[in-house]
């Protein structure tokens, strides 16, 4: 029905992925898998994009090993990758609170929450690292949580029934980052790792095939510079900024992994975008970024709205049996801590219906009343302190006093980069890790598990596989020829964004693209508003190339002429993500389709028909992309109507 829009192509497999009892695959991989000499690491340089979780973590221990790594982030240090802003954990199946945890349970809940879109072997391997991962970052004095006897302290997150999430208040991704920063700047001081701040990269090096190192540019003095290496890693996040307003920051951006698609490396499931549903709600229209509320906060906070639509009363004044706490009503076994994408649309139905909250009837509330009551406003504010002094200093509302109001918004991509087991993508040498790939979450993640994942990534799996891969090529230095055609390619990109010289500014269009996405390819899609989309974004991006405005030079420091091209390749990842969707007739995880859904309205998957991955090849410009099919297939979690109530 809508090969219009793409052609099909051989499916593909994971070909890196062992073979016997899932829980022995990790161990047999790392076992066959070819060693570097110290000796020889000295002499091999591998190249890094992004200082986050997957990017820190990577660098520090790749540095630690002895190779000599290459570093590179857009911002001025390390510590401000958009990685600090996690907020409420991150899981482990320590099973401390001797609750029935364990690493299968990990496993089996992570491929449940995914919707059965995710991979079996990948989803096991990080259940497992899991718990290496908290003895890493307290051994590196990560200040988590502690009960009164000093253990670790945990807390639940949606999609689970037991205590698995470890946490620093309100602030865990910051207290993480500065772990693997630490560790990444001792590598720094002591020679093995070569950090460049205020770099971005603008394309990828090819030669035979491939990925040999990078060109990037000084975003200070605009000089564009080139690098060669090994290999290349690949830890530059997620593209949630698509939509323009989202929980990413504001220079979160898809352009390292988009140079890479269109030298050859396949784009996973674009369309899978995880709306978190705990957001302070859209004020007017000069935002440019949203704040998320920690989805900890679902713990303690009870979600309600009036059961009567139109009720303008102050929350307190809205008695107890006029309110509607509509999670614990539909989904009595959660209750509010079901997953995000479920919690997510049942806030859009409420608001649909006309029984939301605020200026607008967007949101609804998230209300801590019974938890002070029953704890005390002194051991709420411990937990969630910080958390409640940023609602309050955005909305000038007192949590304490009055319910929280909260709407979903944008906030993790499940898509990105396709990659074997080994975390390399289709072009040989090019690694993927964290949110820049595809490859534990499925069609929707569990809070609390993209720091778990970004980490395994980074100091467990990563540095085991590139060393496989360095092993088995001794690469000869680059030929000129690749690094001047790469260098031409940047420039003239450049260029052309100088040269039209138009009446629009970059934002405009921008805010232009996020409203089309949010509007057709958001919390629900349709055959009719993904057509829609599929007329409007092509026309959009012509007038961008016709209009767009981009003043100042290039060699100087031009944040214009940073997000001109940045937004750029957010128009050619929009129309993929659009023909993704289009593509995808079922519903699952984060991609609802209103045409896919059962009596109660709840996603109805088509295993028969989807059950793969969705793998997307440039043709080339303006030619239809490519669809390659990745079959899933399940030994151990069957996949089965998911049920939270």
């Amino acid at each position: 029905m809508y090969d219009d829009f793409y052609k099909t192509g051989d499916p593909i497999a994971d070909g890196k992925a062992p073979s016997g009892p899932i829980e022995d695959r990790w161990t047999t991989r790392k076992f066959e898998a070819k060693q570097v000499n110290p000796a020889n690491k000295r002499k091999k340089k591998i190249i890094i994009i992004g200082t986050g979780l997957a990017g820190g973590s990577a660098g520090a221990t790749l540095g630690e090993a002895g190779y000599h790594v290459v570093q590179f982030c857009f911002q001025d240090s390390p510590r401000r990758a958009h990685s600090i802003a996690a907020q409420g954990g991150i899981n482990a199946a320590k099973n401390y609170r001797n609750d029935g945890d364990s690493v299968y349970r990990l496993f089996y809940e992570t491929v449940k929450g995914g919707d059965f879109r995710s991979r079996e072997s990948n989803v096991h391997r990080l259940a497992d690292i899991s718990r290496n991962i908290i003895d890493q970052c307290v051994a590196q004095g990560v200040p988590f949580a502690r009960e009164y006897g000093g253990l670790l302290d945990n807390r639940s997150f949606g999609g689970t029934q037991v205590s698995r999430t470890f946490y620093a208040r309100g602030q865990t991704g910051q207290q993480l980052l500065l772990g693997a920063y630490q560790a990444l700047m001792r590598q720094v001081e002591a020679g093995n790792v070569e950090l460049h701040p205020r770099h971005e990269m603008l394309d990828l090096i090819m030669e035979d095939g491939r990925a040999r190192g990078v060109v990037v540019r000084n975003l200070i003095d605009g000089e564009v510079k080139h690098y060669t290496a090994d290999a290349v890693v690949l830890a530059s996040g997620g593209y949630g900024n698509v939509y323009f307003l989202s929980t990413n920051a504001m220079g979160s951006n898809v352009t390292a992994s988009w140079r890479a698609h269109r030298h050859g490396a396949l784009f996973a499931n674009p369309c899978f975008t995880q709306i978190h549903p705990t957001c302070i709600p859209v004020s007017g229209d000069h935002q440019s970024k949203l704040t998320l509320m920690s989805e900890s906060l679902r713990n303690d906070g009870r979600v309600w709205v009036p059961k009567k639509g139109g009720d303008a009363r102050r929350p307190a004044d809205i008695p107890e049996d006029e309110r509607d706490y509509y999670l614990e009503r539909v989904y009595p076994s959660f209750g509010n801590l079901v997953p995000r994408d479920i919690a997510s649309r049942a806030a859009k139905n409420v608001c649909d219906e006309g029984r939301g909250v605020g200026p607008g009837g967007l949101g609804v509330y998230l209300d801590f009343a019974d938890a002070i009551d029953r704890l005390g406003r002194d051991k709420v504010e411990a937990k969630y302190g910080n958390l409640f002094q940023m609602y309050e200093r955005i909305t000038g509302e007192n949590p304490y006093d009055t319910p929280m109001r909260i709407y979903p918004a944008v906030h993790y991509t499940m898509g990105g980069l396709w990659v074997d087991y080994d975390l390399e993508s289709s072009i040989p040498g090019l690694f993927v890790i964290g949110e820049a790939n595809f490859s534990d979450h499925g069609a929707n993640r569990l809070g609390a598990s993209a720091l778990m994942q970004g980490l395994a990534d980074g100091y467990f799996v990563l540095p085991n596989t590139i060393s496989d891969y360095i092993a088995r090529n001794n690469l000869l230095p680059v030929d000129k020829s690749a690094i001047t055609e790469a260098e031409d390619r940047v420039r003239a990109r450049i260029d052309k964004l100088l040269a039209v010289d138009g009446d629009r500014s970059v934002d405009s269009f921008h805010r232009e693209l996020g409203h089309i996405m949010w509007e057709y390819c958001g919390m629900e899609r349709t055959e009719e508003g993904l057509r829609k989309a599929l007329d409007l974004i092509p026309a959009l991006r012509a007038e961008f190339w016709e209009r767009v405005k981009v003043t100042g030079r290039p060699e100087e420091l031009n944040q214009q002429l940073e997000k001109a091209g940045r937004v750029a390749d957010f128009f050619e990842l929009a129309e993929l993500m659009v023909i993704d969707a289009l593509h995808r007739t079922e519903s699952c995880g984060g991609h609802f389709r209103a045409e896919s859904q059962d009596e109660d309205g709840e996603a109805k998957r088509d295993d028969d028909r989807f059950s793969y991955v969705a793998a997307w090849e440039w043709a080339g410009e303006g030619a239809q992309p490519v669809l390659h099919k990745e079959a899933l297939e399940f030994e151990y979690v069957k996949p089965s109507q998911r049920s939270y109530k």
